[in-house]
């Protein structure tokens, strides 16, 4: 098993990706019963391409626990549950995680130990028990900076601390949930010095904008000239991230598929908007493959978020009404 994770976290290619995941798909079959129960209901079996791979509705992780059954429960992650049932996430290597979030992270926004990061998350502080407040404390820790922090709902504080770490000579990485970070720009401060990483979500407290009405707002509001996204969620252990455009570049262990909206089997064309399928490898414990509500299209470098299906709960991690 070790040296399946390490080959996890080293695909180089296409090919590599396809060989491991019909090989994390057969363990799964046989350890996660309940994918595997699904599996044989469906009566699709032994594919040969990720398309053909069968993907566990994302609902199962609030009716069931989906997990390894030959591991035990390290942590369990919950969702922000915003107006229904929290899912949860029974993680049984928590390290797997860490290395996973870090490998990313280092990829695609830098080295903590060159930043100061500031966390405005106050819901996710609030309920407990999040994915999310997991890895960005992390993220905190390894910049070994006594600026860098969580705020709970002092905007100010926050504000002194952006402040000194620019005398410092430090880069700046603002994680904020959408309604704070809104709350934030009531403020009017000069942010032009920061990386913004919106984690979706606005949690009943404000109108649902789209991305591109939620980052106009931003950029204007807090004098940045660009607007990050993190795309992650409980019952994922990798994340995507779009730098300015909103599009996400997925970690080297996730491929994003995109459904037909009317049948979960069949997938569009590229640059046609259908339900997200995400293959995630570093759920090498739980599933890996996972239907979730989000809709979403492809493009050549990566994938956009349009909302979410009709009478999807609401939740966070990017998730705008269209």
């Amino acid at each position: 098993m070790k040296q399946s994770i390490d080959d996890i976290f080293s695909i180089s290619s296409n090919d590599d990706f396809l060989r491991l995941a019909l090989k994390v798909y057969h363990y799964q079959k046989e350890h996660c019963s309940i994918y595997g129960d699904y599996i044989r209901s469906i009566g699709k079996d032994e594919p040969k391409t990720l398309e053909e791979i069968p993907f566990l509705p994302i609902s199962f992780f609030k009716s069931h626990v989906v997990k390894d059954d030959s591991k035990e429960t390290q942590l369990i992650f919950r969702s922000s549950g915003t107006g229904g049932e929290r899912s949860q996430h029974h993680i049984a290597d928590t390290k797997l995680y860490e290395r996973s979030f870090n490998q990313t992270y280092d990829q695609l926004i830098g080295n903590p130990a060159d930043q100061v990061i500031l966390a405005l998350l106050p819901n996710y502080l609030e309920q407990g028990e999040s994915s999310l407040i997991y890895m960005v404390d992390h993220l905190i820790k390894r910049t070994g900076n006594k600026l860098s922090g969580f705020f709970l709902n002092n905007h100010e504080s926050l504000l002194n601390a952006y402040r000194e770490a620019i005398l410092e000579g430090k880069h700046v990485v603002i994680f904020g949930v959408s309604y704070a970070l809104l709350d934030l720009t009531e403020l009017k401060p000069d942010l032009s010095n920061a990386t913004i990483i919106e984690t979706g979500g606005m949690k009943g407290r404000r109108k649902e904008l789209t991305k591109s009405e939620l980052h106009e707002a931003l950029r204007k509001g807090l004098n940045c000239t660009k607007i990050a996204s993190e795309y992650g969620m409980t019952e994922l252990l990798s994340q995507a991230y779009s730098i300015s455009n909103e599009i996400f570049v997925p970690a080297k262990t996730m491929r994003i598929l995109i459904r037909e909206v009317n049948d979960p089997f069949s997938y569009v064309e590229q640059g046609k908007t259908g339900g997200i399928n995400v293959i995630d490898l570093a759920n090498l414990h739980s599933c890996s493959f996972i239907e979730t509500q989000d809709l979403g299209r492809e493009n050549s470098k990566g994938f956009e978020v349009m909302g979410r299906f009709d009478q999807s709960d609401i939740r966070g991690c990017n998730l705008m009404v269209v």
